[in-house]
């Protein structure tokens, strides 16, 4: 039996919460028995359907979230734009899961979108909006938050405004799946220093994604810690192509506390610590250029 509307959005938005709070703790991403054994307020209630791609608890009028990966069965993938095609569940188009879909579209309510890059691993995007339907082709079109924002411009908007718009969206909608599969790659340990608390690490990207070559691809990316990360961005840490770290000289010769001389000058000369899967392995190439950067 479904809650009152009131209590429904107030136990969405605590779901929402919670799950941030659960891949933040992850490194970006969860798992399949995470999902599917979800507790909120004492309670289990799953984020996923273990045989199904669309997840409606009873508790809902709407949908609560959907799975979108790659591997099928469905032809759906987000594109660069934010929007998903998600295809009609089999049979009934006005019944079933159908109808709370449609129903979350009707109301406007957030739904979670969660994208499967790779066996097991989960990256949620939300909030995210169902925001029409084809009948014919048989497909709902949802988008991210701020997709909805960008298709929902006026003719009038600037085009630095939708520039603006555009950017965020790729961020928002590419960013998270970039994370999770770095986190995996890296087995969710800091490159430099071997840290192994996920919340405390980034994926850090090698070149830039405001750059021409700074695609979201693992071989681009660099699992760090937020200090090594934040020193990475300002050259105060170089890595080269031969995957070795360099620490900024005028640093080396500081005296400060513990942090600097354990967490920073004696990462001078430590070679990365790599992925195990060959494809994984950072750019050579990226890193050099990066390099030349960090000598200057």
């Amino acid at each position: 039996m479904s809650l009152d509307p009131t209590e429904q959005g107030r136990l969405r938005l605590e779901i929402f919460a919670d799950l941030e709070r659960l891949v933040e703790a992850r490194g970006g991403f969860a798992t399949r028995d995470e999902l599917v054994d979800f507790e909120i307020e004492g309670r289990r209630l799953g984020l996923i359907d273990r045989n199904r791609g669309i997840r409606n608890p009873h508790v809902f009028d709407s949908t609560l979230s959907v799975v979108t990966s790659p591997a099928g069965p469905y032809d759906d993938e987000v594109g660069t734009d934010g929007l998903l095609k998600y295809s009609f569940r089999s049979g009934d188009p006005i019944g079933g899961d159908n109808r709370k879909l449609r129903f979350a579209k009707e109301t406007g309510t957030p739904i979670i979108l969660f994208e499967k890059p790779m066996p097991n691993v989960y990256v949620p995007i939300f909030p995210a909006f169902v925001i029409d339907e084809n009948f014919n082709d048989r497909y709902f079109l949802i988008a991210t938050g701020e997709a909805e924002w960008r298709a929902h411009l006026s003719a009038h908007s600037t085009e630095v405004e939708k520039r603006y718009v555009s950017q965020i969206v790729n961020r928002r909608v590419h960013q998270p799946v970039f994370r999770a599969r770095v986190m995996v790659a890296y087995a969710r340990t800091c490159a430099i220093c071997r840290l192994k608390h996920p919340e405390l690490l980034d994926a850090a990207h090698i070149v830039g994604d405001s750059e021409l070559d700074g695609v979201a691809s693992v071989n681009n990316g660099l699992a760090l810690c937020k200090i090594h990360h934040a020193a990475y961005d300002q050259n105060l840490v170089g890595i080269s192509g031969d995957y070795l770290v360099h620490i900024n000289g005028d640093l080396l010769m500081e005296i400060d506390g513990p942090m600097l001389k354990h967490g920073l000058q004696e990462m001078h000369g430590v070679s990365l610590s790599l992925p195990h899967r060959e494809v994984d392995l950072p750019s050579q190439e990226r890193l050099d250029a990066r390099f030349e950067t960090f000598r200057r």
